[in-house]
């Protein structure tokens, strides 16, 4: 076989691999099928995603207020006709929508948003969620899950039988970036807590923690955090990370992880829409992981313009995993870029991708566009490699995508 009939081999090999991989979506905002409205799903709400919005009010003349009094089912036909019918939907937000209802077996051109409604209406909730989940190769997902969260809470609360494939991860958010409003919750549901972070508000802290913890099963802490987060600080943010969460996270042996970069409310008229990227400091995690080497760190950023001092920063510290192209990355030129760069950084010992979905119905199309992508850089790679007289085998190769696919965060995590 000559030189470029053997490279074009390899990039088969690749892509069919990679197209039949099993995935661990490590990081979700799903919910399972017990948690009922939480869990979203069908057209409209993919239409009314955060995403398609901040798209479609680009050429909205109404009001932002007016928009949001309106039904979802109204603010969905806007969308539509908007995004789909008065433009070509090459967005990948946009693209996304037409993937999932062509991989679902539905016209993705109709113009009769009632008669999608009508098909999506007759799928039983639970086989709809698993055929979702086949589509997109995904065996198993993390979902988002917050304590503060008075619906999501009653939920736990009350119990419900649990779902092998949804696995949880504690959100902190509120603790770490809102203390003095966290305190008085806290406070007000029964926990010994002063505003000042001292030893018995710290052991009060850590017995909340520990609280949902097991009650959640939770594979991970997380919080997401802005671009201009700074450890070691004064702030009562970093304070609690070293007396509550980092020995919490040492103690128990999970993973806290850090989405790092959000600017939340950029224009607070698009509410959930209305969030912008900033430049991260990386030198926070740096300081962390060095501080923490018994601790195990995951972090993503938000901004393109950071991620490869990111993947400098994974080269220093065993203790930190990377994964995912978040939110403003996960599209198809940075995933792409970010990708090629980590693992030429990295080797595979990082999470190629995360969904971030909020709808189920986007984990279809967020897998399928990235799986193409990931093939086409891993193709390269092991071309080059080739050409180096490294020729890897079929073994190999699954051996490499199950780990970016979900396998390293499972080592990294030790089980956990």
């Amino acid at each position: 076989m000559n030189k470029e009939a053997n490279e074009a081999m390899i990039a088969k090999r690749v892509d069919k691999i990679v197209s039949e991989a099993r995935v661990l979506d490590i990081h979700t905002h799903l919910y399972a099928p017990a948690f009922g409205k939480l869990l979203l799903w069908g057209i409209d709400e993919l239409l009314v995603y955060h995403y398609l919005l901040a798209e479609a009010f680009r050429y909205f003349k109404l009001p932002y207020d007016k928009f949001h009094a309106m039904s979802k089912a109204e603010q969905a036909e806007l969308v539509w006709d908007e995004l789909f019918v008065k433009r070509s939907p090459v967005s990948e937000a946009c693209r996304g929508v037409i993937t999932s209802l062509n991989r679902l077996g539905l016209e993705p051109r109709q113009k009769d948003l009632n008669l999608l409604r009508k098909w999506f209406a007759e799928q039983d909730t639970d086989e709809y969620v698993s055929r979702c989940m086949e589509l997109a190769g995904v065996d198993s997902l993390c979902m988002t899950n917050s304590p503060f969260d008075d619906a999501e809470r009653q939920v736990w609360d009350s119990g419900f039988d649990g779902d092998g494939r949804f696995v949880a991860a504690l959100r902190i958010d509120p603790l770490l970036v809102s203390w003095p409003k966290t305190c008085e919750w806290l406070k007000e549901n029964g926990y010994d807590v002063e505003p000042e972070i001292n030893d018995k508000t710290a052991g009060e802290v850590r017995r909340f923690l520990g609280h949902w913890k097991d009650k959640m099963r939770a594979e991970y802490v997380m919080v997401s955090l802005p671009p201009d987060f700074e450890y070691p600080s004064s702030t009562a943010c970093s304070k609690l990370i070293d007396a509550v969460v980092a020995p919490f996270c040492a103690e128990h042996g999970i993973p806290f992880a850090l989405m790092i970069g959000v600017k939340r409310g950029v224009n607070k008229e698009l509410k959930l829409a209305g969030d912008g990227v900033g430049w991260s400091k990386l030198e926070a995690v740096e300081n962390l992981c060095g501080a923490y080497p018994e601790v195990k760190f995951m972090v993503t950023a938000l901004s393109r313009e950071v991620q490869h001092t990111l993947c400098v920063v994974g080269r220093k510290f065993r203790n930190l995993h990377i994964f995912g192209c978040w939110w403003f990355t996960n599209v198809p030129h940075l995933i792409e870029e970010i990708t090629r760069m980590r693992l030429e950084l990295l080797g595979t010992s990082f999470t190629a991708q995360h969904s971030d979905a909020r709808v189920i119905d986007q984990i279809i199309y967020k897998w399928d566009h990235s799986r193409s992508l990931i093939a086409k850089v891993l193709a390269d790679k092991y071309i080059d490699l080739a050409r180096a007289g490294w020729e890897v085998s079929d073994e190999e190769i699954k051996r490499d995508v199950t780990a970016l696919f979900g396998g390293e965060f499972k080592r990294f995590a030790g089980g956990h």
